[in-house]
């Protein structure tokens, strides 16, 4: 088979691809690997920027690790197939009366690739996807199966865990009651966004805003859980229009004449911003949180201290105004709580996760570098699913559980079954 990742970035070819019914075939997976000197690298559905995911040799699908358990009544947790895609996920807790307190905005991943990578969403009181994790069931490479919980060594590792420790064959998740979420959206200027961010974040349970470089606009999408009871969704062609018709059929359009004249960016932005009007609706909170994305992109995407957020979105809308950067996807800027999660952007900090975009037929350019010479001025911490730079020694720099993880990942795969060139480059040899 030939592998390659969402946006068409990435391709690989891995020799093998193994497809375990259980966690103790998975660990058999690993065990031979090991005895034969091969490498392995679990799959989730590709939706990773970095080459995090990419088979070099073996690839261990996941596909048959599915389902979502019974929900203990006691504590509202549920054990989840690590293959489980989000979506699917979604509805079986729908089902059931509950729901993940935070999601991002796709519902395409696995539950495990979302969680090894930080999948987060947004929401100044709450926490990124791993947060919500309370129990992992891992397949390690001597063989065993083991579950793990807060505080046996292992657990804090496992939640982020980059697919560098084991194969993770289920886990544990906290969920809450099922909600519902009133969605309001609408231009504000861009400058009056940044010059409160806190004050913006916390407007709304879940606040984030879009901007398009050469524009002076931000989009902000804010979800409430007030008053969700009180409205319902939007006409089903009014939805139709607004998320497929403007939001993917439309936008893809102007994209591809974007990187056929590039010079045309700057205007096509402006009117790309123009059409984002306000709309207001509720639904579940899965079906708010989480939208189609049909047109394809490259990205990278930075935690910072939230007070730091201003700062970085001024130096970036300067070099795009200096240059006139041929930058077509916008800006987005979301917000999180700090959390516990050794290998999280957010871990002992509130945070802004700033993620630029391009097209994937556009050209990148320099535009990925300078954001992340931006972000290294104020520590900013690489999201593990997407594109960076960064080596082994800066990132013990700016994560301070940095050698607590390699030392688990010591422990847990010292002869490397798990290893990739990727990994190899961001944790070392």
């Amino acid at each position: 088979m030939t592998w390659q990742n969402w946006s068409g970035s990435l391709t690989a070819t891995p020799t093998q691809v193994a497809v375990p019914v259980d966690a103790a075939a998975a660990a058999e997976v690993l065990t031979r690997a090991g005895e034969q000197n091969r490498r392995v690298r679990p799959l989730g559905s590709g939706h990773s920027f970095s080459p995090i995911g990419a088979p070099t040799d073996v690839a261990v699908s996941l596909a048959a690790l599915t389902g979502v358990g019974d929900i203990d009544p006691a504590t509202g947790r549920v054990w989840v197939g690590a293959g489980t895609r989000l979506r699917d996920l979604n509805r079986g807790l729908q089902q059931r009366g509950r729901a993940l307190p935070n999601l991002g905005d796709i519902d395409a991943q696995t539950i495990a690739g979302a969680v090894a990578t930080g999948t987060h969403g947004t929401g100044l009181g709450l926490q990124g996807i791993a947060a919500a994790v309370t129990g992992v069931e891992l397949a390690t490479a001597d063989g065993r199966v083991t579950r793990h919980a807060a505080g046996d060594g292992t657990f804090e590792a496992a939640r982020i865990n980059l697919g560098a420790l084991g194969i993770v064959t289920a886990l544990e998740l906290e969920t809450v009651p099922a909600f519902r979420l009133r969605a309001v959206e609408g231009p504000l200027p861009l400058d009056a966004v940044l010059a409160d961010p806190r004050g913006f974040a916390a407007s709304a349970d879940h606040a984030e805003f879009f901007w398009f470089p050469h524009t002076d606009v931000a989009s902000t999408r804010r979800n409430h859980r007030a008053g969700a009871d009180e409205m319902g969704p939007l006409p089903a062609v009014q939805g139709w229009v607004q998320d497929e018709l403007l939001a993917n059929g439309a936008y893809a359009v102007v994209n591809r004449v974007g990187a056929a004249i590039p010079r045309l960016v700057p205007a096509l932005n402006r009117l790309s911003a123009a059409t984002l009007g306000e709309r207001t609706y509720a639904d579940v909170s899965h079906r708010v949180f989480c939208s189609p994305r049909r047109v394809r992109f490259v990205e990278s995407e930075y935690a910072v201290p939230l007070e730091a957020v201003a700062d970085v979105l001024g130096e970036l809308r300067r070099w795009y105004d200096r240059t006139q950067a041929p930058v077509q996807f916008p800006v987005e800027v979301r917000f999180l709580a700090a959390d516990d999660v050794w290998l999280s952007g957010a871990y002992g900090r509130d945070s802004a996760y700033i993620a630029v975009h391009q097209y994937h037929r556009g050209d990148v350019g320099d535009s990925f570098d300078v954001f992340e010479r931006i972000v290294a001025e104020h520590d900013g911490r690489p999201h593990w699913g997407k594109q960076h730079t960064l080596d082994a020694a800066r990132l013990a720099q700016v994560h301070p559980r940095w050698e607590d993880f390699v030392a688990v990942r010591n422990r847990l795969d010292p002869a490397r079954v798990l290893a990739s060139p990727h990994l190899d480059a961001i944790l070392g040899p």
